[in-house]
């Protein structure tokens, strides 16, 4: 009985098995490449698909990069000019202030008594002065009839003129004392933002202390410190001699937009208060005029250091923050130019692909001028009209056949 069984299970398994032996998947048919496999690799030598541009003839301006700092016009540290209780504040830190307007006052009755006094030793002395001119006078006369020794007589005109000095002085002390009391109160000299306090009311303030009451800075104008290398200082000078050389100066916050407000927020005007100044995400690069060129070029960076004026009406700029800086030098006219993402670098230099009439690819060398943001400004290697490969450029080599996948905008051919 086992053995029929064993029989028939044998002649049941053997159809499954032929079956599973012809079937076009299995292994034969893989190595004779007539399956999927085979059909994709041969698949593989089609066009490339790549992105592509067209070279440009235009003109194109010639700026140098650089990154600066932004610096205050004109800094002043207020301090005191006499010891005395601090009474009053009349600003509040962080605000504008006018040349002219009350910052602090002091106590003003010590100084108040100080210039009576004074007023009162005048008087005194005024009134001696007097006397002493009198019998000056009289002595004149008897000196004159041989009636005065001559040791009294210039005793008494030596008394006369001393007593006038020293009127003179109590006149001066006077003026001393009038400044020490007008000093009670301090005014502002410029016009700018103020800092934080460094005293407060009740604060006994002493005269040119080493910690400033506030410092007040001028932010408009405003000047951007910046070095560039000192190859350039020769085209600065050249430049600048024909027209102001124009200066464009970006904030960090302009750059990524990061104090831009959120959807639904609502600016200070419109919730009713007042209207400063914007966050700097939403305003334009500030323009300027270069303004300064430092005397020397350092020895040790090979930089120089130039300065820019900028009105800065908006608050854009703020002293201590670090800016984008272009200095625009001229235009450079007729100049070729193509993305920088088709300029590509091997051990032989820069090159870049161009696509033939045929659709096939070219390796041409190229010598790059100089990066004008996301361009590149071309000296040799390619003319105006040349299509170049933009991306894609991993899986070309000279001679490939290439299709296009889409062209830059404004660039297309």
């Amino acid at each position: 009985m086992p053995t029929q069984l064993r029989l028939a299970a044998l002649i049941v398994a053997l159809p499954l098995l032929l079956t599973s032996c012809n079937s076009p998947e299995s292994g034969s048919g893989s190595a004779t490449g007539g399956g999927p496999a085979g059909r994709g690799g041969r698949g593989a030598a089609g066009p490339v698909p790549v992105s592509t541009a067209r070279a440009e003839q235009r003109a194109v301006p010639v700026v140098v990069p650089a990154v600066g700092t932004a610096e205050a016009m004109s800094s002043v540290q207020i301090r005191s000019q006499v010891t005395g209780q601090l009474t009053a504040i009349h600003f509040t830190e962080g605000r504008e202030v006018r040349e002219g307007d009350a910052l602090f006052s002091l106590d003003p009755r010590p100084f108040q008594s100080s210039l009576l006094q004074a007023q009162a030793v005048l008087a005194r002395d005024v009134a001696t002065l007097q006397n002493a001119k009198a019998q000056q006078s009289r002595a004149d006369a008897l000196f004159q009839k041989g009636l005065l020794a001559r040791d009294q007589y210039e005793s008494l005109r030596a008394s006369a003129d001393a007593l006038t000095a020293t009127v003179e002085a109590d006149k001066a002390a006077i003026e001393t004392a009038r400044l020490n009391l007008k000093y009670t109160d301090i005014m502002a000299p410029i016009s700018g933002r103020t800092g934080a306090l460094g005293a407060h009311v009740g604060d006994l303030v002493r005269a040119n202390d080493t910690v400033p009451l506030v410092v007040i800075n001028q932010m408009a104008p405003i000047y951007v410190t910046f070095s560039v290398p000192g190859r350039f200082l020769t085209d600065i000078r050249r430049y600048q001699a024909l027209k102001p050389l124009s200066v464009i100066a970006t904030p960090p916050q302009a750059l990524d937009g990061s104090d831009t407000p959120q959807a639904g927020t609502a600016s200070p005007a419109a919730a009713g208060g007042t209207a400063g100044p914007a966050p700097m995400g939403q305003h334009a690069p500030a323009r300027g005029v270069l303004t300064f060129i430092d005397n020397e070029v350092d020895a040790t960076t090979a930089m120089i250091q130039l300065k820019a004026t900028f009105p800065n009406g908006n608050g854009q700029l703020w002293p201590g923050a670090f800016v984008q800086v272009a200095l625009d030098l001229t235009v450079q006219a007729d100049a070729v130019v193509v993305p920088g993402t088709a300029v590509q670098a091997s051990q032989d230099g820069q090159y870049v692909y161009i696509v033939k009439a045929d659709r096939t690819v070219e390796m041409r060398p190229v010598k790059v001028e100089r990066q004008q943001g996301s361009d590149m400004v071309i000296a040799s290697g390619v003319s105006a009209g040349d299509i170049v490969v933009t991306d894609g450029h991993l899986r070309l080599t000279p001679g490939a056949r290439v299709s296009e996948r889409g062209a830059l905008a404004g660039r297309g051919r």
